[in-house]
Parts: structure tokens; C-alpha cells; sequence
């Protein structure tokens, strides 16, 4: 028998693959989907989301680091179990959430969050520095060009005091990327952490070989830079090789995940940038991209200072000077980038002006599309 959308359990053979989502939703959430009229946040860290047909679920937002113990994940689910019926949730910016359907429980809750001193904060709503979201850094990946959990730790111990207070004009979404791949969500964020390579990929004529499929080498780079050639190995021999073009060459890393002979990593000439004004929201204004402001700030292992006093001179001049409920793209925007560079004390370098030759300024690009009636027909 094929597969039936409308019955998608049915002849199933096999558990591989994740189980159905609703398997984990707390009754009350499951009970009431597609009910909910609207939420509050009622103090920092804990919202109320109320449905038509009057249940409420309490949640209370923690913050947690990305890369977890087992041990801690056992500690989550300790809480869970006594508070939540085991449930809980992880929000996209690694925030565990604890949901309970009664005020009454709430405080509880908090009580046994805050009895295990820092290691639950309460927080990440409203005005704030919400967590950081980040990719995998030194840990696991193989293209970084910065930590990613060594300086989200460095540049959030600084600014905990926003994570639990909403005392900024509006949300503040802090991202890090540790490679220009951008797995996170640097395009996206008010103020963005991205590690950035600056030489272009090391060739090892030893290993390439062996390793590499050459063509596969070449048809990995996006811009062209690579051209296969001929070298010479340690031992005197000609060997198969490629050639990079520097000057074409965007330090991307596509070429050293296809070919480990095409190492990209250096200790001097990576670093960090920052970017800023990013945000998804539809609110206020349409989405924006990020915009850099800061070319290079050097990767100064295990605190990283020169990021993390960075992004507090940009959140603070933020706070100062921005309206409510203004995100920081639109703060920059509405006084103009060059009071931007002037408000937050940065250096306006030639880097930050936008010449990217393929740059389409003249596409739609945001998702405030205006429905009207010869749209009807897509839309049904």
C-alpha cells in the first residue's frame, strides 16, 4: 500500500525518525491548539498565554548554554518532573521553558529554579538581551574562524544584568557565527558576532591527492577562485593539484569541507566582526539584513574583551538614545548611520560601505507582501 498523507501512521513498518511532535505538548496546550486569544508577560522570564476557552498556561524561561552535560539535562528534567509533569520545551535561542497551568504553581517553580543559584536565570522577555544564539565553534566544527560558546559565555556574563531586567526600548537579539557560512542567525540579529577569515585556503600538495577529489574541490567555490594546476610534493614529485586565486577568494571554507588538503584556519588572520541592525520581526518596520560596522576585532582567548566591550558600547548608546519599542536597525536608520558610527564611538572604516558587486537593491525582499484580490487564487 503507498503512502497516505491523510493517514500517515498507517502501515507504518518501521520507529526510525523523530515520534509526533504532539506526543510531547502538556494536555492543557494540546487541549486548547489554535484556541489561544493572546499572552502577557506578566514579570521577566514568565509569560501567561490565556485561550477562549479560559485555560492559561504559566511559562517560566530560563536561560541555558547550547552545549549542555548530561547531568544538566538530567537536572532539567528533575524540575520538569516536579513541577510540569515532565514536560518542557528548548526555544530556538536555547532557553529552556518550564509550563504549568495554574498561577499558584508558578511560584513554586521559581522557588526551586532559584534555589539552584545561577544555574536557572530567569529571564530572556520582553525589552531585553534575549540569549544568544550560536553555531558550534572550535567544539565541533571544522571551519570556524572563532569560538562560538567561548565568547557568547564572555559577552552574556556582561550583559546578565539585561538578561533578566526589560529595561532596554525593545528586544535585543545577540547572535555569533563563527564562520561566514553563517549557520546562526547573524543576517538576522541586532547586534551580530561572526568570525571571519582573512587569508585564503593553505594547500597541502602532500595530502591533496590523496584526500581530494579535484574536481569536486573546484565546483565547491561559489565564486570561481579555484583552478586545477600542477605541484610539487615534499618528495620532489608532480602531483595533481589546484591553484586559488586570492583576490577572488572569499574565505568561506566550502573548498576545505570538500578537500581536508585545503586547510583555511589561522591563528593570526581570523577573527571577529560586528554587525548590526538585523531582525525578522514584521513589526514596526519591514525585516532588515545586517550591516557591519566593525571589520576586525582579534580572537584574544579564553575572555575575548575587545568583542565583549564592543557590543556593550553599541547596546548601551542603544538604550540611551533609542525610542520604545525601537529595534536597533530601525534606532540606525532613523538617526542616520553616520550618527550611529558618532553616538556609538566606533570607527567608520571603508569596510562597512556595501559594494558587493552582486547585490540586488532593486528586489522585493521583505515579507510585508500586500494581499489583494488577484492574489485570491494562490492564497486559498
Amino acid at each position: 500500500m503507498g503512502y497516505d498523507p491523510n493517514n500517515p501512521m498507517e502501515g507504518r513498518i518501521t520507529d526510525l525518525g523523530p515520534r509526533y511532535y504532539g506526543d510531547f505538548l502538556p494536555p492543557v496546550i494540546k487541549e486548547n491548539k489554535g484556541k489561544w486569544l493572546y499572552h502577557e508577560i506578566l514579570e521577566p522570564g514568565v509569560l501567561m498565554h490565556v485561550s477562549e476557552t479560559g485555560a492559561k498556561v504559566y511559562t517560566v524561561r530560563c536561560g541555558s548554554a547550547r552545549l549542555l552535560t548530561v547531568n544538566r539535562i538530567r537536572l532539567i528534567c528533575d524540575v520538569a518532573d516536579k513541577h510540569c509533569d515532565g514536560y518542557l520545551r528548548f526555544t530556538t535561542r536555547n532557553n529552556v521553558e518550564f509550563m504549568v497551568d495554574s498561577k499558584e504553581k508558578v511560584e513554586a517553580l521559581k522557588a526551586t529554579l532559584k534555589s539552584h543559584g545561577t544555574t536557572f536565570p530567569i529571564g530572556g522577555t520582553g525589552a531585553c538581551v534575549t540569549n544568544i544564539v550560536h553555531t558550534q565553534g572550535w567544539v565541533h566544527c571544522h571551519t570556524p574562524a572563532t569560538d562560538a560558546s567561548g565568547p557568547v559565555k564572555a559577552v552574556m556574563d556582561d550583559l546578565f544584568e539585561y538578561f533578566g531586567s526589560m529595561s532596554l526600548p525593545a528586544q535585543v537579539r545577540i547572535a555569533l557565527a563563527c564562520c561566514l557560512n553563517m549557520c546562526g542567525a547573524v543576517h538576522a540579529s541586532d547586534i551580530a558576532i561572526l568570525g571571519i577569515h582573512r587569508k585564503p585556503p593553505m594547500i597541502d600538495n602532500d595530502r591533496i591527492t590523496g584526500v581530494c577529489e579535484i574536481p569536486l574541490a573546484i565546483a565547491s567555490c561559489p565564486l570561481g577562485a579555484i583552478k586545477p594546476a600542477k605541484a610539487t610534493n615534499s618528495a620532489g614529485e608532480e602531483v595533481k593539484s589546484v591553484k586559488v586565486n586570492a583576490e577572488r577568494c572569499m574565505f568561506c571554507g566550502n573548498c576545505y569541507t570538500m578537500c581536508p588538503a585545503m586547510p583555511l584556519a589561522d591563528p593570526e588572520g581570523d577573527g571577529i566582526a560586528i554587525l548590526v541592525g538585523g531582525k525578522v520581526s514584521n513589526s514596526k518596520s519591514a525585516p532588515k539584513f545586517s550591516k557591519l560596522v566593525v571589520p576586525f576585532l582579534p580572537n584574544t582567548t579564553p575572555r575575548w574583551p575587545e568583542t565583549v566591550a564592543c557590543v556593550r558600547q553599541i547596546l548601551e548608546a542603544y538604550a540611551k538614545d533609542a525610542k520604545k519599542y525601537e529595534r536597533v536597525g530601525e534606532w540606525a536608520e532613523r538617526i542616520g548611520w553616520e550618527k550611529f558610527f558618532e553616538k556609538t564611538g566606533l570607527p567608520f572604516t571603508e569596510k562597512s560601505i556595501d559594494d558587493y558587486r552582486l547585490a540586488y537593491d532593486t528586489w522585493r525582499t521583505t515579507t510585508q507582501f500586500k494581499f489583494t484580490s488577484h492574489t485570491a487564487a494562490y492564497t486559498k
